[in-house]
């Protein structure tokens, strides 16, 4: 026989038994109905009532059924993670962040990778649907535009990387045109005025993107692109040694390079090295991606641009947690990049200075 205390609530025995909504509800002196309502935030509970109910729980310890809570609203709890490359150096910090972000919410993530295969990421599509996803973050493994998933699916979706091609869709991706202009702005103000710009292949948006930021740091600050223009070519270390060796064979007064990804940087300062070129006294090297492998094995370890890759897998699970909640957007946010300093850039004079 279960005994009242003195105050006619039931004996305090939580040890044994979970604190239930009832609970809170008796302790508040409301309805459960008014107490489930209160707790869920809905409009129809006054704020008198609501603050009541919260002390209530707070002081119960109460921690609410995620799953029944999810159920009365219609919710599963889980989102789908849709990536086109999962071993890609970029996709991997995304979804690190992002699942940082449903992780802080108690949400469950169920991980597809589609390897750039448009039939296996509609099969994996069917799946995550099918299990009653509450949304979905679509990763791309480079930033062009793809393929819109459409406008008809049952459930919000975020594009995070590479962009939709359809401006109703919205899509969460790196600003690499400040990024370009982050790179070219550091060097000219360590006093560079000589810069030239190694990139990838011309095929991509990231290149093309990193390129128009340079141009638009050189313009603003007077200056003109050393080298006859912006070297495209492999996104790769032995691509930075060629372009670097034909450069300065070019134009040996080359104060610096912007090379738009860590591993053609890596390739740029092999060369300089070779050539008996100081790096930052002579000429100072700055890559883009901030790919830690590359950037501190590098010597001297170089500066990067930083797109900021788990903040926008962060930021981009808080846009869908915000779109599950009926506040949908549309069209391409982008996010800013960080310069990451480090020994392969220096202001011009400033070697000799420390050493005199």
């Amino acid at each position: 026989m279960v005994r009242e205390d003195e105050g006619g609530s039931p004996p305090v025995d939580r040890a044994k038994r979970s604190v239930t909504l009832t609970d809170v509800a008796r302790l508040a002196g409301v309805s459960v109905a008014t107490a489930s309502k209160a707790l869920n935030g809905r409009d129809q509970v006054k704020a008198e009532t609501r603050t009541r109910v919260m002390e209530a729980a707070e002081r119960l310890s109460f921690q609410p059924n995620a799953l029944a809570r999810g159920l009365l609203a219609g919710r599963t709890g889980t989102v789908g993670l849709l990536t086109s490359d999962l071993e890609g150096r970029f996709v991997i910090p995304i979804l690190m962040g992002a699942e940082d972000a449903f992780g802080a919410g108690r949400v469950s993530v169920f991980l597809c990778d589609a390897r750039g295969d448009s039939i296996r990421e509609q099969y994996h599509l069917q799946a995550l649907l099918s299990r009653r996803v509450d949304g979905l973050i679509v990763v791309g493994r480079q930033t062009d535009p793809r393929q819109s998933l459409g406008q008809r699916l049952p459930v919000p979706v975020v594009y995070a990387y590479a962009p939709s091609q359809d401006d109703a869709d919205l899509s969460i991706v790196p600003d690499n045109v400040a990024g370009g202009r982050v790179a070219v702005e550091h060097l000219i103000a360590c006093g560079r005025r000589r810069i030239a710009h190694v990139s990838g292949d011309p095929t991509y948006a990231a290149a093309q993107d990193r390129a128009a930021g340079t141009a638009a740091a050189l313009s603003a600050a007077g200056l003109e692109l050393a080298g006859d223009g912006v070297l495209f070519g492999e996104w790769s270390e032995r691509w930075g040694r060629s372009a670097t060796a034909m450069l300065l064979a070019k134009d040996p007064s080359i104060d610096a390079i912007f090379a738009a990804s860590d591993q053609i940087a890596r390739g740029v300062l092999e060369t300089l090295r070779e050539l008996g070129r100081d790096v930052p006294g002579d000429v100072s090297v700055i890559g883009f991606d901030n790919w830690e492998q590359f950037a501190l094995g590098a010597r001297p370890e170089l500066t990067s641009v930083d797109n900021n890759l788990e903040v926008l897998g962060r930021y981009a699970a808080q846009r869908l947690f915000a779109a599950i909640d009926g506040q949908r957007a549309s069209g391409v946010e982008k996010l800013p990049c960080r310069l990451v300093p480090r020994e392969s850039t220096s202001p011009l004079g400033a070697l000799g200075a420390l050493g005199a």
